[in-house]
C-alpha cells in the first residue's frame, strides 16, 4: 500500500510558512502502521498541480492533500482535481447551507466567493468541516483515492482524525492490529538513548524503535504490528518493562506527556501547590505550567524578578546575599525560592537565576550557568548546573526543563 502526502500553497513553497501538516499526517498514519512513501510540495500553479495530481494518481493507492480549498483565486485544488478526473464541479446545497450558517452564527452574511467552497468534483464524497468554511472531499482519480483537506492546521487535524483515517483504515483492509507507544524522557540525547537501549532490536525484533526529539525532551517510540491483539499487548508490556529497567528515572512519562504536564499531574494528585520565581527563564516555567487546563488547581504565583531590586522588594532577598554571592548563586536561588513560597503560601516554590547568554558570562560563571532553588515542606535546597549550548533560547529551554525535572523528582520522592 503506497500512501503519499501532498501539501499545496505558495506560502509554503516560498518558505513564508513551514509545512507542519505533512509531518503531522505522517505521524498519525504511522500510528496505524503506515509509512508515507513521499512528501511533495507544490505551489498555487494550475499546471504544476495538474501534473502532480496525474503523477500521484498513477503511483499511489492513497494520496492525502492539504491546502487549496479556500474561497480565493489561488485556491485551485478542487478545480484541478475535477479537471484531472475528467468531471465537472457541482454545487452541493447541504454544504452551501452549512457555510451560510457558519457566517450567520457569527452575525455575518457569507461572502459570495465563499460559495465556491460548496462546489465539488462530480462523484466526490464530501468530508464535513465543523470548525471552518472549507469542507474536504474524497475523490477517485485513476488508481488512487485522493483525500483533500484544508490547509488550516486545526481544521486539517480534526478532519484527519474523524474522517480521513477511518476511511483509510477501511481501504487498506489490513487484518493486523497496530500500536504506537510513546515514552517521554529527559536527561539523555538521542544518541545516548540509543546506546542505553542497545540490544532492543535483538530482544524485540517485531517492534520498530524510533526517537523523536523536542528539545530538551526526547520521545522513545515503539511501533508494533501483530495479527493477534493479545500477543501485541503482551509483547509491548515486555518491551516497556525492559526499557524501564534501562532508563529508570530518565523516563518522565509512559504516555508521551511533557515535563510540565507530568509536574501538573503530580501536584494535583498530591493536592500540592506551586509558586515560581524566575530570573533567567523570564516566565517560561510559568507559561508552560499555565498552558495546561486546570492549572488553577496547583499554580499560585509567578514572579519574574529579573533585576536585583525586584528580587529584594518582591521576594525579600537580602541585599547582603546579593552583595556577597551575586545574582547567580545557589544562596540567591535559595532565597528566591524561600521568598516565593512565603509570599504565596504554596506547598512548593521553585526559582531560577542564571546566565542565558550569549554574553554576560565569566570564567567562574560561564554562559549556560543556572542556579535552581527549591523550597518545600522538607526544607530549602539549591544546585548549580552548567549547560554548554551557548544560544540564549536553548539555554532558557534547558534551564526551564531542569527546574521542572527537579520539582518532578521532589514530588516523586
Amino acid at each position: 500500500m503506497i500512501i503519499e502526502i501532498l501539501a499545496t500553497g505558495n506560502e509554503l513553497l516560498s518558505g513564508a510558512l513551514v509545512d507542519t501538516n505533512s509531518a503531522y499526517i505522517s505521524e498519525k498514519i504511522g500510528e496505524i502502521g503506515i509509512m508515507a512513501a513521499r512528501h511533495t510540495l507544490v505551489g498555487d500553479d494550475e499546471d504544476a498541480l495538474g501534473t502532480t495530481f496525474k503523477e500521484l494518481s498513477n503511483r499511489a493507492e492513497i494520496v492525502i492533500v492539504t491546502g487549496g480549498l479556500g474561497p480565493t483565486r489561488d485556491d485551485l485544488s478542487r478545480e484541478v482535481a475535477a479537471r484531472v478526473a475528467g468531471v465537472a464541479l457541482e454545487l452541493d446545497q447541504v454544504s452551501l447551507a452549512r457555510i451560510e450558517q457558519f457566517f450567520s452564527a457569527r452575525g455575518r452574511k457569507a461572502p459570495k466567493n465563499n460559495q465556491i467552497q460548496a462546489r465539488f468534483p462530480a462523484g466526490a464524497e464530501i468530508l464535513e468541516n465543523p470548525i471552518g468554511t472549507a469542507p474536504g472531499f474524497a475523490l477517485k482519480i485513476n488508481r488512487s483515492t485522493f483525500f483533500f483537506m484544508p490547509g488550516v492546521p486545526a481544521e486539517m487535524r480534526k478532519m484527519l482524525k474523524e474522517q480521513v483515517i477511518p476511511r483509510i483504515t477501511k481501504i487498506i483492509r489490513d487484518p493486523y492490529y497496530y500500536e504506537c507507544k510513546t515514552i517521554s524522557t529527559y536527561g539523555l540525547g538521542e544518541s545516548a538513548l540509543e546506546e542505553k537501549l542497545d540490544g532492543f532490536m535483538d530482544r524485540f525484533p517485531d517492534i520498530d524503535l524510533g526517537f523523536r526529539a523536542s528539545f530538551p525532551e526526547v520521545q522513545v517510540k515503539l511501533y508494533q504490528k501483530n495479527s493477534s491483539q493479545k500477543e501485541l499487548i503482551k509483547e509491548q508490556q515486555e518491551a516497556v518493562s525492559w526499557i524501564k529497567e534501562k532508563l529508570g528515572i530518565k523516563i518522565i512519562s509512559m504516555n508521551g506527556a511533557s515535563l510540565a504536564a507530568v509536574v501538573a499531574e503530580l501536584l494535583i494528585n498530591k493536592k500540592a501547590t506551586l509558586a515560581v520565581a524566575e530570573s533567567c527563564t523570564g516566565g517560561l516555567i510559568a507559561n508552560l505550567l499555565t498552558n495546561i487546563a486546570g492549572s488553577s488547581e496547583y499554580f499560585i504565583l509567578s514572579a519574574v524578578t529579573y533585576a536585583d531590586i525586584a528580587k529584594q522588594k518582591i521576594l525579600g532577598v537580602s541585599p547582603e546575599v546579593l552583595k556577597e554571592y551575586g545574582a547567580v548563586h545557589e544562596e540567591t536561588a535559595k532565597a528566591m525560592a524561600a521568598g516565593a513560597r512565603e509570599l504565596s503560601g504554596a506547598t512548593y516554590a521553585i526559582s531560577t537565576t542564571g546566565i542565558a547568554g550569549p554574553a554576560g558570562g565569566s570564567p567562574e560563571k560561564p554562559v549556560g550557568t543556572v542556579c535552581i532553588g527549591l523550597a518545600g515542606p522538607a526544607g530549602i535546597t539549591s544546585k548549580r548546573y552548567h549547560f554548554p549550548f551557548g544560544k540564549r533560547l536553548l539555554n532558557k529551554k534547558i534551564f526551564t526543563a531542569q527546574a521542572l525535572n527537579l520539582i518532578r523528582r521532589e514530588l516523586l520522592s
